[in-house]
């Protein structure tokens, strides 16, 4: 069974990989993913400073894993400032604000829902949403979706239950 180092203490491995268990008279001294191990040598191609690599494994020619997602977000957030086409027609959010919400906002909504007897689709239906406004505001997302605060008001009302944190 492979045995797992923190990276500190003795280099007494008793003669197997610490990455793959493996029992090898010619164990080396390298870094996996941050931490300094006793490996053989077929897992000693897994270092951190593998040729044509960088820290993170990735070529040297390719940004990191890290790099690339914050660069995806921000395509996709400027995609989304150019293209106000996912704004509901005719809402004005400036003088709809989203109310500040208490914590548990999306639970109590679902809970309330099911209480009453609601399936999703009932409840959008009856308040006259889209089924994915509500299930955002189910799942916490309000402010990412860009819920209105006519939202929360309304399904205050409909299911008797304090959203907005006074």
């Amino acid at each position: 069974m492979a045995k797992y180092s923190t990276g500190g203490g003795s280099d007494d491995t008793g003669g197997s990989c610490e990455l793959c268990g493996a029992t090898d008279a010619s164990l080396q001294t390298v870094n996996i993913a941050g931490a300094q191990l006793q490996v053989c040598a077929s897992c000693a191609q897994h270092r951190d400073d593998a040729k044509g690599t960088s820290s993170g494994g990735a070529p040297d020619d390719e940004p990191s894993r890290e790099k690339r997602a914050a660069q995806n977000a921000a395509r996709i957030h400027d995609a989304q400032q150019a293209d106000a086409s996912h704004w509901e027609e005719g809402a004005d959010y400036d003088d709809d604000q989203l109310p500040y919400l208490v914590t548990d906002y999306g639970r109590r909504v679902t809970e309330a829902r099911q209480d009453a007897g609601l399936q999703r689709e009932e409840l959008a239906d009856e308040l006259g949403l889209d089924e994915s406004e509500l299930l955002a505001v189910e799942q916490g997302r309000a402010t990412q979706a860009g819920i209105g605060g006519s939202v929360i008001t309304a399904l205050e009302d409909r299911l008797d239950v304090e959203l907005a944190d006074t």
